[in-house]
């Protein structure tokens, strides 16, 4: 990860550093081998509230010592206290600030942040947050309810990968323009459960109807979890998305 440097006269983060964020993010928690609920919970934590704080120049950023100057860097740091805090909320044994620090180290090449940077770092992010770390109603939870649901009911359910699943809520989070989409986390969870229907299920196999299911269980309009779906795929079946699996 190349540090980005923005100038005084920069009114906002650009597109590219959120991905670049997000994407660091993502990586992150690979090496740290997390549990899904703990990764989206990082990234609903750090993409959906603490990261459109700082594109506001929000005053409780403003003052802090940790972002000056403003580098990628700072961010990167932010995303690994992230997932600490995460860690913290799911983990019998949580993330120690040793292991994150290790990792932060191996990762961000341009700058050095000792310990006391993260405990510093961790109060600023829940300050940010106003100490509200429920993580109750992040997408993913939803996804996985609706996915158990659905192979309780279907042996259809059986053909869906749910790493596709969460395939594509990761492209989704590192794309700017499908933000949008996590301002109504239970319609995303929908939209996602049946993007990943008919991306992984073989096409002659779709017989459970999966649409009008969903409609049922979430009392969502049909056509508006159509339109997300059609949205979502036009996104993650680009070439530089996920490839659509042959049946």
């Amino acid at each position: 990860m190349g540090v980005e440097i923005w100038s005084s006269s920069s009114v906002s983060p650009t597109p590219s550093l959120r991905h670049q964020l997000l994407e660091f993010l993502l990586h992150a928690s690979l090496q740290l081998q997390l549990r899904p609920i703990v990764k989206y919970t990082a990234l609903a934590f750090f993409a959906d509230r603490f990261f459109p704080s700082f594109q506001k120049r929000d005053c409780r950023l403003a003052d802090s010592w940790l972002l000056r100057p403003m580098r990628a860097s700072n961010l990167q740091l932010f995303a690994l206290v992230s997932i600490w805090i995460s860690s913290k909320i799911h983990d019998s044994g949580p993330l120690s600030v040793k292991s994150l620090k290790s990792l932060g180290d191996k990762l961000i090449s341009d700058q050095h942040f000792t310990s006391r940077d993260f405990v510093q770092a961790e109060l600023i992010f829940m300050e940010v947050l106003a100490y509200d770390i429920g993580a109750s109603s992040i997408p993913f939870v939803y996804l996985e309810d609706l996915y158990i649901q659905f192979r309780e009911l279907s042996k259809i359910a059986d053909l869906m990968n749910f790493d596709v699943c969460m395939e594509v809520m990761d492209l989704l989070y590192e794309t700017e323009e499908t933000s949008v989409f996590f301002n109504s986390p239970y319609s995303l969870a929908a939209s996602t459960l049946i993007t990943a229907y008919v991306i992984s299920v073989p096409k002659q196999r779709w017989e459970f109807p999966i649409l009008p299911w969903v409609k049922f269980v979430t009392s969502y309009d049909e056509e508006e979890i159509g339109e997300i779906v059609m949205n979502i795929l036009m996104h993650v079946l680009q070439p530089e998305g996920i490839k659509k699996k042959t049946n």
